[in-house]
């Protein structure tokens, strides 16, 4: 899906009068999981209500990867991905900002003056009551309150979703994905972990190997889960099995940042280019260095094996 301009408003520096009067949320809503699409109902109702276009806020990089660099949780979703999704989930408007020193040392105060108030024309707010902004974080619930009061803008307090008796959050997520926990990371998502991408030419070692995959760069250094899965390949309407590795290629050893390979089992054609989706099924086994191309080629085949006997156990 392509991002329009009057869809995805990327820098403070791209407002227009146009964007202004909207019902607006604030948050990285990386992974967009069960609490986060109980807050999009909740903005798109009051967007409804008010008349006015529904925004997500939201900042590139994440606050949290401004501040640690690669020490940052790993994300579940690229920007694109969530800006897709958003659209999907009927939100109106995403805007992006950058975050830099600049935003960083934006007061609390200006941030509601010139983000909320002149920029977006806010008229009504969701956030949690646990939301903090501005320069060193001091701005807070109850100050939004009183701004919303100064303003005339109303402040709504976002919906807490629970399973399992604790709040769903992106946090939970990850600790499921790590593990390859699939089924409980799919009951938090409220749908499959699933990465999406476009195939990009690799080295051509798969293929020189007998065993060709689809390439994805992940575009961060971290991702929320490494090692060898069986997935299924969603490409057009066609639903396809396949084997995926997510990391550095430690055999190989060409690479610092993570890239999802991906073999599609009895299926051939050309996916340079396209986008895929890839969505996780099973852990078959940590990613491992070997100590020969043999040695790995022979334990891939095993790998394809193992994902061919948990396509025909899940039938």
């Amino acid at each position: 899906m392509k991002l329009h301009t009057d869809f995805f408003i990327r820098g403070v520096h791209n407002l227009r009068p146009e964007h202004r009067g909207s019902v607006v949320t604030i948050g990285s809503f990386d992974g967009l999981h069960l609490g986060h699409r109980a807050i999009i109902d909740q903005v798109r109702e009051k967007s409804r209500r008010y008349g006015v276009p529904s925004v997500v806020m939201m900042f590139e990089p994440q606050p949290k990867e401004f501040f640690s660099g690669e020490q940052a949780p790993a994300r579940l979703m690229r920007m694109r991905e969530k800006a897709n999704a958003l659209a999907r989930l009927g939100i109106d408007r995403v805007f992006c900002v950058r975050f830099n020193r600049a935003i960083r040392q934006l007061s609390a105060q200006d941030f509601v003056d010139q983000l909320l108030v002149q920029g977006l024309g806010v008229k009504c707010l969701v956030v949690g009551d646990d939301f903090r902004f501005g320069c060193d974080r001091k701005g807070d619930f109850a100050m939004l309150r009183e701004q919303g009061r100064e303003h005339g803008f109303e402040v709504q307090e976002t919906h807490t979703v629970k399973v399992d008796d604790q709040r769903v959050s992106s946090t939970r997520i990850r600790q499921a994905l790590e593990v390859g926990d699939f089924a409980t990371a799919e009951r938090l998502l409220g749908e499959p972990f699933c990465i999406t991408g476009r195939v990009v030419y690799g080295q051509q070692l798969g293929g020189q190997l007998g065993i060709p995959t689809a390439n994805v760069n992940l575009h961060r250094y971290r991702a929320p889960l490494a090692g060898v899965f069986a997935t299924e390949v969603l490409l057009d309407n066609e639903r396809i099995p396949g084997v995926a590795n997510v990391g550095v290629r430690p055999t190989v050893g060409d690479l610092i940042k993570p890239v999802l390979e991906v073999h599609m089992l009895d299926w051939s054609g050309r996916v340079y280019g396209r986008r895929i989706a890839v969505e996780f099924k099973h852990k078959l086994r940590e990613e491992q260095k070997f100590a020969s191309l043999d040695d790995l080629v022979a334990r891939i085949h095993q790998d394809i094996d193992l994902a061919r006997a948990y396509f025909a156990q899940s039938r």
